[in-house]
């Protein structure tokens, strides 16, 4: 048996070994060649050259139109963006606001706009403008035929605009923030009355205050507020309406003089008092038979005559003259001298919501108020204008 040593020292074994490492190697080289990988990308920008070849020339020139259309609507609207900017800017600073309104161009394009100096519609939204006592809760216009100011296609200096109309809100809410004194609200009623209710603090006591503000224009820049049916209720006792009317003054309620008819003490100090007495228009006659009697008494204070003339004396003069009296009702001298301070002008002013627009800086510019409404939020007024200049 040959070994393997001796195998390999055969020349032809040898010979039959060497040509087979040569087969193989030749078999390997070129399978090599067929396990190269493909290159992907190359064999993509063939298909997409092929596939833009395949397209005809007037479907390629629309694409290229519409990517220009893109391009140049990108450009107008930050032209819009940089126009309403600095029209912001220019209304911040002439009319002197602390925070830049809202501007916004109407109109597509804006460039040929720009390019022949005239906007069509303009609207400007300016919130929180100061007006005398009360702050306006959003002012807003829109302007028509705006000539822009300036030399060039870019330089914008200024605009002028021919017509304004736009809207004024005075909101209840911040009315309620700036004018309510103490717990007083306002809230609409009907189309130009607003009702005041809420709480005033008088000499330490909280008492309820009730009035209406019949809303109305004044001129042609502001609104005025006729104030009335004012009253004070001191809980359940009495009601004071400040004035010198007869309806006007201190008065016992409903309640507090079915109650002082029923105590029998009450009622005998207060007819005790001549001045009452004579207010009152009771008889020296059945004045004394009442304060000898109970049942007198009773029959006197009863009827709808004494309840309703008690009702409607005022008791100003009498408490005032007669404190120890008024403390038997249940009513503090102090608080009355409070209500009595308490004039008709004072709580008309506290309560009044009247306010003028401010003026417009320079120019021949004008804004008028055209109609007054109340509404659930708040006033509205309509207002409109002209020949308004901003900027150069």
């Amino acid at each position: 048996m040959r070994t393997p040593h001796r195998m390999a020292e055969d020349p032809i074994a040898a010979d039959h070994i060497a040509d087979d490492h040569t087969a193989f190697d030749d078999w390997f080289d070129g399978g090599a060649e067929d396990l190269v990988p493909p290159d992907h990308r190359r064999a993509g920008r063939r298909r997409r050259r092929s596939r833009l070849a395949g397209l005809s020339f007037a479907l390629k020139g629309l694409i290229a139109i519409i990517v220009l259309c893109g391009f140049l609507a990108m450009a107008d609207r930050w032209a819009v963006l940089y126009a309403e900017n600095k029209a912001a800017q220019q209304i911040k600073k002439q009319l002197k606001l602390n925070a830049a309104p809202e501007v916004e161009i109407s109109g597509f394009p804006f460039l040929t706009q720009l390019a022949d100096r005239r906007i069509g519609e303009l609207k400007v939204t300016v919130p929180d403008v100061a007006a005398d006592r009360v702050t306006l809760a959003k002012v807003s216009a829109t302007a028509h035929n705006v000539r822009i100011k300036g030399s060039g296609l870019t330089d914008i200096s200024g605009a002028h605009a021919d017509v304004m109309q736009g809207q004024v809100l005075l909101s209840f809410a911040d009315m309620n923030r700036e004018l309510g004194a103490s717990q007083v609200t306002f809230s609409g009623h009907g189309k130009n009355k607003v009702l005041a209710r809420g709480t005033l603090p008088v000499a330490g006591h909280d008492v309820k205050v009730r009035a209406d503000a019949n809303i109305q224009r004044l001129g042609a820049s502001g609104i005025s507020t006729d104030i009335d049916n004012m009253s004070l209720a001191v809980g359940d006792l009495a009601t004071y309406r400040p004035g010198t009317r007869s309806s006007e003054g201190l008065h016992l309620t409903r309640s507090s003089v079915d109650k002082l008819t029923k105590q029998a003490d009450k009622a005998r100090q207060l007819l005790a008092v001549p001045a009452v007495v004579k207010r009152l228009g009771v008889p020296d006659s059945a004045v004394q038979q009442a304060l000898n009697s109970d049942a007198k008494l009773r029959e006197l204070t009863g009827t709808p005559r004494f309840v309703k003339q008690l009702m409607g004396t005022n008791l100003i003069d009498i408490a005032l003259a007669h404190p120890a009296l008024l403390k038997k009702f249940g009513l503090d001298p102090a608080l009355l001298d409070g209500l009595t301070r308490l004039t008709r002008p004072e709580l008309a002013d506290r309560l009044s919501l009247a306010f003028r627009l401010p003026k417009l800086p320079g120019g021949d510019g004008y804004v008028r108020l055209q109609d007054v409404t109340v509404e659930k939020e708040g006033i509205r007024v309509d207002l409109s204008g002209g020949g308004l200049s901003v900027g150069k």
